[in-house]
């Protein structure tokens, strides 16, 4: 045992001093960090703004394109201010009527508040609800509403810098004869849209919007679905919209959502309807809300962590195959290289296969567990400096990992996947000589390791169907498939009976790689044939 203690420790040192293993820890909270910020980032900074031409030949539907425009904008503008008072705001204050100053605010908007209640979380239901956008196209707005929000903020906090606009209207350029026929003015523009720098631009254009003339008789009603077809092969397109850019479809959204919100506009006043009484109908809602029955008498209702809580254990299943695969290739790596470098001979010269095996197994547990310790715990800091009303899942999901018993399990599934594996890709190991003979056996069994993957939204989705029931009782897929099922509460019988048969595997696992690994851990050139595996697996060890 001293000696197996001796070559774990040898292990655990020479992968965990390397460069390699430290760049790895530290990414992953820096992964985890940057997968919330960067998208921001992205959005904020390094998005260009578009520019774009809107040639309304009909005449009836520029200004309503630009509303809509402009509304999203404002919408936008509006989102941005609730997450900058939801970053700065204290906790701790709790502002009254008297500390609010709510004539600052435009006239028409003082009826949309209630002055005995927190401005912060009335103005983050409005924004919700889009009601504020039109208020948001003047600046003095703007800081009206920045002023009364600072209430609910700390004393410290920055003015309130507006997002700019993602999409910039500019002129036709001199040339182009906007009353041309569409075709026409697409030809005149293609190079500009194909990536050419406009007159007095230092960018291209993005996006050519064309309303015809007869824009308003091309519309399409439920009623003549037939006609709309039959025209729509024939050419007639309607308003076109030209653009090289086929995988942002946020302004093409915007254009067609203003031009339809005309249209049905126009709809309701020919038709005699009150288009304000039909949004007020349209957005009047039945109260909705879930229960959950296996939970306790009075705490039946759906929260947002009972959700994350649902949910955590996919997340765990990434993490234990990343983890598994890791420490299992790390396993083979060390195996294939100290055999061709025939440093195996003199570690089998002081101690017995068995003991090198051994060893070798802990040591890079040991690596793994760190690794895991490492993530875990980069996971809880990233969650406790997200947790706050800016990012609304990082409070319950940091509760959820802390009170579900996730942790533990993970711990349990991460050792017994590890021991099935690692008895895999140890005997593996030992019977090549280079890497690159190894990496054609390794194929299968990654194959192996990425069906739970397949299918782990699905097991989410039903944690005891019969597919997550059948598979459970795979111990290669146990430790995945009961980690993703661990939050639906698997049968007692179930859990308990899969736990014991991965641990038999693993133990089973072992004892075969033991017997192959002494055969093939000296050997060198051809690998042994399978009838000499057989006859190995079937002799007693003494006699090895």
């Amino acid at each position: 045992m001293r000696n197996a203690y001796l070559v774990a420790t040898r292990e655990y040192a020479e992968n965990a001093r390397t460069k390699g293993f430290w760049v790895n820890l530290l990414m992953f909270p820096i992964l985890l960090v940057a997968s919330v910020k960067v998208p921001e980032l992205l959005q904020d900074k390094a998005k260009p703004v578009r520019h774009f031409v809107l040639l309304d030949q009909s005449g009836e539907f520029e200004g309503a394109v630009q509303k809509g425009i402009d509304r999203a904008h404002n919408r936008k503008v509006a989102g941005a201010l609730l997450k900058h008072a939801q970053v700065w705001s204290d906790p701790k204050k709790a502002p009254e009527a008297p500390d609010v100053d709510w004539t600052q605010l435009p006239a028409d908007q003082m009826g949309n508040f209630d002055p005995s209640q927190d401005p912060l979380e009335q103005f983050e239901a409005m924004v919700g609800q889009g009601e504020i956008a039109e208020a948001f196209s003047d600046p003095a707005a703007i800081k009206a509403f920045e002023s009364v929000l600072r209430a609910s903020m700390k004393p410290d906090a920055p003015e309130f810098s507006a997002p700019r606009r993602d999409y910039e209207r500019v002129e036709l350029p001199e040339g182009v004869d906007p009353t041309a026929p569409v075709m026409e003015i697409a030809k005149g523009l293609k190079p500009y849209l194909s990536g050419g720098k406009m007159p007095g631009s230092d960018r291209g254009l993005f996006a050519l919007v064309v309303i015809p003339p007869d824009a308003a008789q091309r519309l399409k009603r439920p009623t003549d679905g037939a006609m709309a077809a039959k025209n729509q092969q024939h050419g007639a397109d309607g308003v076109q919209f030209w653009s090289s850019n086929l995988t942002d479809q946020e302004f093409r959204e915007e254009v067609q959502s203003a031009l339809d919100a005309e249209v049905r506009a126009r709809e309701f006043e020919r038709r005699g309807v009150d288009e304000k009484t039909v949004k007020e109908v349209q957005q009047t809602r039945i109260q909705f809300a879930s229960f959950d029955p296996t939970k306790a008498e009075g705490d039946e209702r759906v929260s947002i962590a009972d959700t994350l809580r649902k949910w955590a254990p996919v997340g765990f299943v990434y993490l234990l195959f990343v983890a598994i695969f890791n420490t299992v290739v790390m396993l083979l790596n060390n195996t294939v290289e100290e055999k061709s470098n025939r440093i195996i001979e003199v570690l089998v010269s002081s101690a017995t296969p068995g003991e090198i095996m051994m060893g070798k197994l802990m040591g890079i547990a040991g690596v793994g567990l760190t690794m895991l310790c490492a993530w875990v715990l980069s996971l809880l800091g990233v969650l406790m400096w997200f947790a706050g009303p800016s990012v609304q899942w990082a409070g319950p999901l940091l509760d959820v990992i802390r009170s579900s018993g996730l942790l533990p399990l993970f711990a349990f599934y991460f050792v017994g996947g590890y021991l099935i594996f690692a008895g895999i890709f140890l005997a593996v190991g030992s019977l090549c000589s280079t890497v690159k003979e190894a990496q054609n056996f390794v194929g299968s069994a990654i194959i192996l390791l990425m069906v739970p993957l397949f299918t782990m939204v699905f097991v989410a989705q039903e944690p005891n169907g019969t597919l997550a029931t059948v598979m459970s009782w795979i111990p290669i897929y146990t430790p995945f498939v009961m980690m993703n099922r661990a939050a639906a509460d698997p049968p007692l019988f179930e859990l308990w009976g899969t736990g014991i048969l991965m641990a038999v595997t693993a133990i089973g696992m072992l004892w075969l790689s033991g017997k192959i690994f002494r055969i093939g851990i000296l050997r060198t050139g051809q690998p042994p044939r399978l009838i000499e595996l057989l006859k190995a697996l079937r002799t007693p060890s003494k006699l090895q």
